[in-house]
């Protein structure tokens, strides 16, 4: 090996080790992020209590006033949501940047293809008409993933299937949204108050109707996807340098656009089905990640889920607390916290969104 490939390999173990180092510190801030969002509330816990309860789920310390009510305040009211913002923001943050890659606009993220307006449309549909295509508690879970799904094969039917351009994805996305919201809207004009109360009430996103099974669905579809996307992050890197220069690098461009826009439709349909549409993670968490780190998919995929899931989590601590004992949509949150952040990243690197 001669030096100038010793020094290259050298910079480059040097490169690999100080772009980890954000990641690892994500990985262990989460769970103290977690525990702090599990003590907030209007319930006065402290993370002595929220720890307690967690490691002895309330049994150890039954005999103590209160421990119980704790106990259940923890295990079946604030984990159960708080994990599912971690499980949310994540696959949230994965999708928008791996839309962001394949859609080669750095104003992608997971809705622009029309997939929130119509998981809007299909829980409208379930909750003010009662129309679905399952029935019971999934009525609502079932329309809006069914939409979510049909608007994502529209997109690539409309767009050219297999031959979809990124051009003809975000336009077609951008009439289905339009399509689905001026549905929606027609749906809550004749629909009773309550009801079109509800529908909005849905779509402007909540956790607070998550419990542990909705999260045994939701897990096991959010890691499949990004282990499939992780797989695919070598040829999303060589998918930045144009289409021409992937195939001739032996990159199927066609095949890896319409599988990891699939995976991150099938992501963000469940999300969207188990807590409606929240909007600006998956858009600001891979800026925030590549200005700090750099474009390497193999590394961004996985730090803009992190990333993904500590803003959901905070803005749903926020929601809880600002107005406690009043509960904000954590959608409305989301939009307050991305909104600036997002417009603070334009103006510090307004030279290079991308």
């Amino acid at each position: 090996m001669t030096h100038a490939q010793s020094t290259l390999k050298r910079q480059y173990r040097q490169y690999k080790k100080r772009n980890t180092r954000p990641v690892v510190w994500l990985l262990l801030g989460i769970p103290v992020l977690v525990a702090v969002s599990i003590a907030s509330g209007s319930a006065d816990l402290s993370l002595m209590d929220v720890l307690r309860a967690l490691f002895s789920r309330g049994d150890a310390f039954s005999d103590t006033p209160g421990a119980r009510a704790k106990a259940v305040i923890v295990w079946e009211l604030r984990l159960p949501r708080v994990i599912m913002g971690v499980i949310s923001g994540f696959a949230l943050g994965v999708a928008g940047a791996v839309m962001q890659r394949i859609l080669r606009n750095p104003l992608a993220d997971p809705y622009m293809l029309g997939i929130a307006s119509a998981a809007g449309f299909g829980a409208s549909l379930a909750i003010i008409l009662g129309v679905g295509v399952m029935g019971g508690s999934y009525l609502i879970i079932g329309n809006a993933f069914f939409f979510s799904a049909l608007a994502s094969g529209l997109v690539l039917v409309f767009s050219g299937g297999h031959r979809a351009s990124p051009e003809k994805m975000v336009l077609v996305g951008l009439s289905l949204l339009f399509f689905f919201q001026a549905m929606t809207t027609l749906l809550q004009y004749f629909g009773e108050a309550e009801a079109v109360k509800a529908a909005v009430f849905w779509t402007v996103g909540d956790l607070g109707k998550s419990d542990w099974s909705d999260i045994a669905m939701l897990l096991p579809i959010v890691i499949l996807g990004w282990c499939v996307l992780q797989w695919k992050a070598a040829d999303l890197n060589v998918l930045n340098s144009g289409d021409s220069c992937a195939k001739s690098l032996g990159v199927h461009v066609d095949r890896i656009r319409v599988l990891t826009m699939l995976v991150c439709t099938l992501m963000v349909a469940a999300v969207v089905s188990f807590t409606g549409t929240i909007g600006f993670v998956g858009l600001v968490a891979p800026h925030v990640v590549r200005m700090a780190l750099g474009t390497d998919s193999r590394l961004v995929i996985p730090a803009a889920g992190l990333v993904g899931a500590v803003l959901l989590v905070l803005a749903d601590t926020l929601a809880r607390t600002l107005l406690s004992p009043v509960i904000l949509p954590v959608g409305a949150v989301t939009a307050f916290l991305g909104v600036p952040l997002f417009l603070y990243l334009i103006v510090r690197k307004r030279s290079m969104l991308w």
